[in-house]
């Protein structure tokens, strides 16, 4: 991970708080929305285990309250991240669409991105505090946007001839990843922790 990862965590507590009174905050959203697109192109779900201001705050806030439950594994199921993905931007498109007729439609559509960020934080919260912290991750619908667009870049490498089977890299995965099977898998954050962890330099991007 970045050095800055640890500290962008306040982004989402300022954006979904202070969003209520300052709507233009809401606006980060799409800065979110355009840098995840485009380094989803060349790395994946990089983004998720890098730049994400929410994974950030799960990481090193959500933590600290978390039960550490193993996460369901229906939140990675294509039959739930679909229709969240799908009902998510069909929700924002409309609810965008609607204040073009307002006459401050540009304090509007703030307030919708500031709710977004807010509801979705107070269910990755729920989720993490309850389960793992990166629970939400596994359902997030721009995590899964990420996967349908790069999911085959920037994959983790394994050097199978010197790993020692310690495990070592699925404990610290907090994606809950089968790392020593992780070949191709698109969902891998590439958060680096696994490749710190290996006591025998077996991992590697």
């Amino acid at each position: 991970m970045l050095k800055i990862t640890p500290y962008l965590g306040s982004l989402v507590v300022i954006v979904s708080l202070g969003g209520l009174w300052y709507p233009i905050l809401g606006y980060f959203m799409f800065l979110v929305m355009g840098t995840l697109f485009i380094t989803s192109l060349f790395r994946g779900r990089w983004f998720c285990g890098n730049l994400c201001p929410r994974g950030s705050y799960f990481d090193y806030g959500i933590i600290k309250i978390s039960k550490k439950r193993k996460i369901p594994k229906i939140l990675s199921s294509m039959w739930v991240r679909v229709p969240a993905f799908t009902l998510m931007m069909a929700l924002m498109m409309y609810r965008i669409s609607v204040t073009f007729a307002a006459q401050n439609t540009f304090e509007l559509i703030g307030t919708i991105l500031v709710s977004m960020c807010l509801v979705t934080t107070i269910i990755g919260t729920m989720l993490g505090g309850y389960f793992n912290t990166r629970s939400w991750c596994n359902a997030c619908p721009m995590g899964t946007m990420q996967r349908f667009i790069g999911g085959n870049k920037h994959q983790l490498q394994m050097d199978h001839e010197s790993c020692v089977d310690c495990k070592l890299c699925e404990k610290v995965c907090p994606m809950e990843l089968k790392v020593r099977d992780i070949g191709n898998n698109p969902d891998c954050i590439k958060c680096g922790r696994c490749v710190e962890k290996c006591p025998k330099d077996s991992l590697s991007f």
